[in-house]
């Protein structure tokens, strides 16, 4: 069981960090020294809170170019679009602020004569914050901003692959005022050790974005004592084009949100039906729109697709485009100079069209998490909406077409957290994310965005005796 961490980077293979991780001994005194500064720091009021996250949200800004050097670095996306994310991160945070006060108010109870009633939002205690390496400024803002400012202490622990983006974050949180200890940082590279820190008495609730498969493990490690988990984890998100639609734009939209971060989002587009009317015409757009795509170096500012996170990823990607192609479908990818001479030491892989594809290819059932495009014909809605739905994920879907009320119609019926028509891959702040099926538990953004991060405490107080 090691926790030992070697990260190295997708672009290159080499190492970029290591550390022995945190032990398990180091983390229940980590997990004490939380419980004790949540004892003062739910004391603070929200004002201050407030103030301290929003100057920790200036030093971010001020440092983004290097902190977006170093996410290129860690896990591979191109560095003309790492500063995006920290700009992103701070729309997300600022809106998360503006709510705030509304989210954490006290709810009064009916009037009545001589009695008092209502409703308190309380912090709920230590928080276990595990974050994923695809848009870790973005996922973990999502939870920190409404964990710090609802009174909760927080433990960090961010994926092994970006462990330099977890240590910056204290660092600037600590610089901007946060009272020792508020917030601390564990890393581990093993997710045995990830459960066994799940099960400490101490934390009160798990707020975790991965794979569902490490969704899974974790409500298998709490199922013994009762605490709360908020869990964001994987997708196979469908796309549905309709006869209708206009090929070049969809074309132009879907494969960036197929391509875009090398496929690598849990709302990534990671299957397309296209009405039969219009399916060749559509393949032939999605073509030429990749043959403006460059794979490369991502610290080329040219460069649109860096590689993917990791060797072993190659190697299960590739597995799901062998089987499907052993299973009659067609490689439809356009020539593009730049898929056939990738640099020779990262972890590069081309982007793939895949056409003729069916419901017994893996690539149309599992989550791929990389840049594969796969693309079935359908005779129509109802055989699109039962497509979609034919999944154990239900993150996010899109609909593209021109006929705004079917499409509206088209999306009531589809089995998804959010559902778009003639958008994808867009987690809109003021919108609750949300996973149905096997794509999570609970939820952030949104009014909702706070909803995890309190306890309800009734109060019920008669004026008098007598």
């Amino acid at each position: 069981m090691t926790n030992r961490i070697r990260t190295l980077s997708p672009s290159t293979n080499k190492v970029i960090f290591e550390h022995p991780g945190t032990s398990l001994d180091q983390v229940r005194g980590i997990v004490q020294a939380s419980q004790d500064a949540f004892r003062t720091f739910k004391e603070l009021c929200l004002e201050e809170r407030k103030l301290i996250v929003v100057k920790a949200l200036d030093i971010i800004d001020a440092n983004k170019e290097t902190l977006a050097q170093e996410l290129s670095l860690q896990m591979g996306r191109p560095i003309s679009y790492t500063a995006g994310e920290i700009t992103t991160m701070r729309k997300r945070a600022d809106y998360l602020l503006g709510i705030a006060d509304d989210s954490l108010k006290t709810i009064p109870g009916q009037p009545e004569g001589g009695f008092k009633r209502f409703v308190k939002k309380e912090p709920v205690g230590p928080v276990l914050l595990a974050t994923a390496w695809n848009y870790p400024y973005l996922i973990t803002i999502n939870a920190l901003v409404p964990a710090l400012l609802a009174g909760n202490s927080v433990i960090l622990r961010p994926s092994p692959q970006t462990p330099l983006f977890g240590e910056r974050l204290v660092s600037y949180f600590n610089q901007a005022g946060l009272p020792t200890n508020v917030l601390q940082l564990i890393h581990t590279g093993s997710l045995d050790v990830l459960d066994e820190i799940a099960k400490l008495p101490q934390i009160k609730l798990v707020s975790f974005v991965g794979s569902t498969a490490g969704g899974i493990r974790l409500r298998q490690a709490t199922a013994s004592r009762i605490v709360p988990l908020n869990l964001e984890l994987g997708g196979k998100d469908p796309a549905y084009v309709r006869a209708d639609a206009d090929l070049a734009y969809v074309a132009a939209q879907v494969v960036d949100g197929a391509v875009f971060n090398s496929g690598q989002s849990c709302c990534s587009i990671e299957r397309v039906y296209v009405h039969a009317d219009v399916h060749d015409a559509f393949v032939a757009e999605v073509q030429k729109e990749l043959q403006t795509y460059k794979l490369g170096n991502p610290m080329d500012r040219t460069t649109t697709t860096g590689p993917v996170i990791s060797q072993q990823a190659v190697k299960n990607i590739q597995a799901q485009i062998a089987d499907a192609l052993a299973k009659g479908a067609v490689d439809a990818t356009p020539h593009n100079a730049t898929f056939d001479a990738p640099p020779p030491d990262g972890n590069y892989l081309a982007p793939k069209v895949l056409t003729n594809v069916s419901h017994e290819m893996l690539v149309m059932r599992e989550e791929t998490f990389g840049p594969v495009l796969p693309i079935m014909m359908v005779s129509g809605d109802d055989e699109a909406v039962a497509r979609m739905n034919s999944s154990d994920y239900g993150l996010t879907a899109s609909v593209w077409t021109k006929d705004i009320q079917a499409g509206e119609a088209l999306i009531e019926r589809i089995e998804a957290g959010t559902v778009f028509i003639n958008r994808c891959d867009y987690p809109s702040p003021d919108l609750a994310w949300i996973g149905w099926k096997n794509s999570g538990m609970g939820c952030s953004l949104g009014p909702q965005g706070f909803d995890a991060f309190y306890k309800l405490k009734s109060f019920h107080i008669r004026e008098k005796q007598g």
